[in-house]
């Protein structure tokens, strides 16, 4: 089981302060946070990915490398990579150049993107976003499985011949969840790959993630991946925490009232009641945590939104701090009871490598320079030497 934090990467107005950072204070601050969240004991780190203001986070790739080579054991990952508004071809290319800076510590979620004047900046359209997601992903899939590539589709030029560099780390793809508020088809998605499907579990009651998990491990066992236990499954959440539930309320009431995602909607009692919001002591949080076992059985990752609506970096870091002390120890505890043998861990490329490969080495794909830009067609790599499950097979 894997715990993480994640951001949206606003720029919001501390309302307390009624201090707005700048962006570049914001990048640095979510450079510290990310840090500090390795200190205290996560497992995990995510950012959005976003092209509109109030947000940062335009380039995901280039900030997680950063924060990889800051870190010794966080795994970097998304929260949300646009299959939709980019180009598979780019994102096959940066993921695995961040899957390399990173020694193999990352994964990456993908999804839609709900905000639609982005695709028209990116010459797509909103309306075309589910057939997009889906086409666009089977490409990624094979580019990062196959060394040379044919393509043809509906929403792209082809490619005849095209290899995409660097190959993934020890020719093994970097694990891909597909993330979803609402859409079954991502769902379906997800289960006919046999990737990981997380459900953004914020602004909606847990019996509405529930319909789209029951229906992704439902499928995940139909096409043959594992049962429906087996499947992997992850949740976001949220939680603000104070030593009493009291001053947690008063002192997140404001930011909550301010936040570009919810605010200036229902009262904060009214979310708290209603969603998996939860705002109060660290025991609050641990149980209401434990308490997502009870309704979806047992997962892989729990994610928790931690530095969004303004909230200065301060608390932010105090935040981490509970965290560390008081509510990831009793998370570990709890999720480990009584855990089934046969629920998987969360893939990560250690786990891929070793179930691609064996006991053998890994392939290391090396550029074959007498292959010129491979105008013959064929693979452009040699192997080294060829491996038992390698994709190359030219």
């Amino acid at each position: 089981m894997e715990f993480g934090v994640f951001s949206v990467s606003d720029v919001t107005r501390d309302p307390v302060a009624n201090y707005t950072p700048s962006e570049a204070e914001r990048i640095k601050a979510l450079t510290k946070i990310a840090v500090h969240a390795e200190e205290v004991g996560f497992d995990v780190f995510a950012v959005g990915e976003h092209h509109n203001p109030p947000f940062f986070s335009s380039s995901p790739t280039t900030f997680l490398a950063h924060v990889a080579a800051l870190t010794k054991t966080l795994k970097m990952t998304t929260s949300t990579t646009l299959i939709t508004t980019n180009d598979p071809v780019r994102i096959a290319e940066e993921y695995a150049m961040l899957q390399h800076l990173s020694d193999g510590r990352m994964d990456l979620m993908l999804g839609r993107g709900n905000t639609a004047p982005v695709y028209p900046w990116f010459g797509k359209d909103i309306r075309s976003s589910l057939p997009l997601a889906l086409e666009n992903y089977n490409l990624l899939h094979r580019l990062w499985n196959e060394d040379v590539v044919d393509y043809e589709g509906k929403f792209r030029t082809p490619l005849q011949g095209f290899t995409s560099t660097p190959r993934p780390l020890d020719d093994v793809a970097p694990f891909v969840w597909h993330g979803s508020i609402r859409t079954p088809e991502i769902a379906e998605q997800a289960a006919y790959y046999g990737d990981g499907f997380f459900s953004n579990h914020i602004f909606a009651p847990s019996e509405h993630s529930l319909r789209l998990i029951n229906f992704y491990r439902e499928r995940f066992e139909h096409y043959g991946h594992g049962t429906k236990a087996q499947a992997i499954v992850g949740l976001g959440g949220q939680a603000f925490m104070a030593k009493n539930s009291q001053d947690a309320v008063n002192q997140f009431r404001p930011y909550f009232n301010e936040a570009p995602v919810y605010g200036h909607g229902p009262r904060l009692e009214d979310m708290m009641r209603q969603t998996p919001l939860t705002v109060g002591s660290p025991q609050e949080v641990v149980d209401r945590t434990l308490g997502f076992r009870d309704i979806f059985g047992d997962y892989q990752r729990q994610m928790f939104i931690i530095d969004h609506a303004g909230l200065p970096l301060k608390m932010v870091l105090e935040q981490l701090d509970l965290f560390g002390e008081y509510v990831l120890p009793e998370l570990r505890k709890g999720f480990a009871k009584d855990r089934p043998a046969d629920v998987p861990e969360t893939p990560n490329h250690a786990s891929r490598v070793q179930a691609k490969y064996g006991d053998e080495e890994p392939r290391q794909p090396r550029p074959n320079a007498n292959r010129g830009d491979n105008v013959t067609g064929g693979s452009p790599y040699q192997d080294s030497p060829m491996k038992k499950g390698s994709s190359f097979g030219l």
